[in-house]
């Protein structure tokens, strides 16, 4: 029987993980931080520095800024938050500018004076933004989770500050006490009432970017691409509906995600695919809203080691976190979940995250393909074992194993995606 702290505490991890955001949560994370800016100085920066970490560079380097009328990058989206943004709505900042305003944003993105610098710093998510206005300064920096502000100033006034460290889990609940075993407890005897409405509004966002993402022509397309040559396969319209999400969101696509983990792609991956398969079994609203904490917290439970940016792709954490959801559809048994999360991962990890883009929708869909075949290996009596790669004994050992592989042994492989993007690419 799983107790009332650890129950509680798996409660406060979903509040604090699945919350609303419009575009990719980088570039929102400055525009955020550019709207607290023009708050704190009281005007509008004539002149803004930009100290960022490598991880942001590149994650908003390719993606469209939603509401500014097709723009991207660091510019872009500081442009928005200055100009349009309000900071009360946080990771929804630019998600109401009107499209008479773009003009606004892109003027002030080419004219102002914006410096642009890489930060030397450990933490993978930082942001520290200063404006200047007449004979006025003010500072907002975001560290580590991308709505924590963790100093403001102005005129060299502290006007906020908060401890900060380098963990990426600063200020939120303690996620140690997550396991695969307590996470299916949690999932079979947790009061609905007190978790529905975040997954009310989960299934409820994601579904709909997917189904815009099929609709229109968005990204790489690889939804359509996908359900064009199966369109009746269950499989495929899994991997589909989230690929066509992402593709959508990616594109600048104005439609809100509940994000999962500080990530849209993670929120669209983990969630959408139980939703597809839930409908195609005829599944009650309760065994899909079970299913989903099992896919949203086995996501979290890989991400905690990994942090929230990484040279690791989120999207295999949330594939793995789907075929766990699915496995709890089809199967519902510990060892059937535990069997698929380690299937998975020997299947897909190491896949590279280089940034939000357009193939984020195709790494996407191959992630759900793996939880999916991970689960059917399962069924099959297959299984990688104890000493495979990165496969040991115990279903949280081995989720250990992928938060060192992706923390400490792809550091150096961070380092050199920044490099070919900001040196070799255009």
């Amino acid at each position: 029987m799983l107790n009332a702290e650890i129950r509680d505490a798996y409660i406060s991890i979903l509040r604090e993980e699945l919350v609303p955001a419009t575009g990719c949560t980088e570039p929102i994370a400055i525009a955020y931080a550019a709207a607290r800016l023009r708050a704190v100085l009281g005007a509008r920066p004539e002149r803004v520095r930009a100290e960022v970490s490598g991880n942001i560079i590149k994650n908003v380097k390719s993606v469209i800024v939603p509401n500014t009328g097709g723009l991207k990058g660091i510019r872009a989206a500081l442009a928005a938050g200055v100009v349009a943004g309000d900071a009360e709505k946080v990771l929804q900042v630019i998600s109401a500018v009107p499209p008479e305003r773009h003009a606004e944003i892109a003027a002030y993105a080419q004219q102002a004076p914006i410096e642009i610098v890489c930060a030397e710093t450990t933490r993978l998510l930082d942001i520290r933004l200063t404006g200047w206005a007449g004979e006025h300064t003010a500072l907002v920096h975001i560290a580590n989770s991308h709505s924590n502000i963790v100093r403001e100033e102005k005129d060299g006034q502290v006007l906020l500050e908060k401890p900060v460290t380098d963990s990426a889990e600063d200020s939120l609940t303690d996620k140690s006490v997550l396991k695969v075993a307590d996470i299916l407890e949690f999932a079979n005897t947790v009061e609905l009432d007190l978790v529905s409405p975040l997954l009310d509004q989960q299934v409820g966002c994601n579904t709909a970017i997917a189904e815009e993402g099929l609709k229109e022509s968005w990204g790489a397309n690889i939804g359509s691409v996908l359900l064009g040559d199966y369109p009746t396969d269950i499989k495929t319209e899994a991997k589909a509906w989230a690929a066509a999400g992402s593709d959508a969101r990616m594109s600048g696509c104005e439609m809100p995600v509940v994000i999962l983990s500080g990530s849209g792609n993670q929120g669209i991956t983990a969630s959408v695919p139980v939703v597809r398969y839930a409908k195609h079994l005829g599944a009650t609203k309760e065994q899909l809203y079970r299913a989903l904490l099992v896919s949203d917290l086995v996501t979290i439970h890989q991400k905690s080691g990994i942090g929230r940016l990484s040279a690791y792709c989120g999207a295999v954490s949330a594939g793995v976190g789907a075929g766990a959801g699915i496995a709890y559809l089809l199967d519902g048994g510990y060892e059937a979940i535990a069997h698929t999360i380690v299937n998975a991962v020997a299947i897909i990890s190491g896949t590279i995250c280089d940034g939000a883009k357009p193939s984020c929708a195709a790494k996407i869909a191959a992630s759900v393909d793996a939880g999916i075949l991970g689960y059917h290996m399962y069924k099959n009596n297959q299984e990688f074992k104890s000493g495979d790669g990165i496969v040991t004994k115990g279903v949280d050992n081995t989720i250990a194993n992928i938060g060192v592989l992706a923390k400490e042994g792809m550091q150096q492989t961070d380092r050199t995606i920044l490099a070919i993007m900001t040196e070799r690419c255009d």
